[in-house]
């Protein structure tokens, strides 16, 4: 029996057979070679200034996880909706698809360590020592965060390496501070006074 990686694949009834094999991307794509290397695509990528955000929630033992995401943005202010981007291999994954609900913890300038600790996969408990508050939906928000944004799932996109989650946003609320950039692969903050 062939692999499923050779298996022959037919986009439309007058095209060719095409052996999967000598696509770029082992499952169906819009693409069928490789447009930019990974690598390539990152360094483009970080010339684009963002915030940084904690993504939390709590796994099916109610303990809470996290992880630290500056592919967070906007989608509809009529309701009120939300993405989030998670890699399939962080270790909050599991409990975000599971959970249907999520935070987002918006960083301040001081927070850069606990942006570092939520990013690496080496720490067990990214909690402990970090202190933070359950909120009446039972989600992890972080003490200190610029901004607080708590959400129902409401729809969930795969694609590529990566998952879109759009949140419904329940509740929200703000701190003052000044907030955490992300850019050209290091950690910043706005020059200048912010109202």
């Amino acid at each position: 029996m062939p692999s499923p990686q050779a298996r022959r694949v037919r986009s439309d009834s007058s095209s060719p057979l095409i052996c999967r094999r000598f696509l770029a991307f082992a499952e169906p794509s819009c693409y069928i070679r490789t447009v930019i290397a990974a690598d390539d695509f990152r360094h483009v990528l970080g010339h684009f200034a963002t915030g940084v955000t904690i993504l939390t929630t709590c796994d099916g033992d109610a303990r809470p996880t996290g992880l630290t995401a500056s592919a967070f943005s906007s989608v509809s202010l009529d309701p009120p909706l939300v993405l989030i981007c998670v890699d399939h291999k962080s270790q909050s994954y599991p409990a975000l698809v599971a959970g249907k609900q999520f935070a987002v913890n918006v960083l301040c300038h001081d927070q850069e360590g606990v942006s570092r600790r939520f990013a690496t996969t080496k720490i067990e408990n990214k909690f402990e020592g970090v202190p933070f508050t359950l909120s009446p939906m039972g989600l992890p928000l972080l003490d200190n965060a610029l901004a607080h944004l708590e959400c129902a799932t409401v729809n969930v996109h795969l694609e590529g390496d990566h998952t879109i989650f759009v949140g419904r946003v329940e509740s929200a609320r703000t701190g003052g501070g000044h907030p955490l950039v992300y850019y050209r692969g290091r950690y910043d903050r706005l020059s200048g006074a912010t109202p």
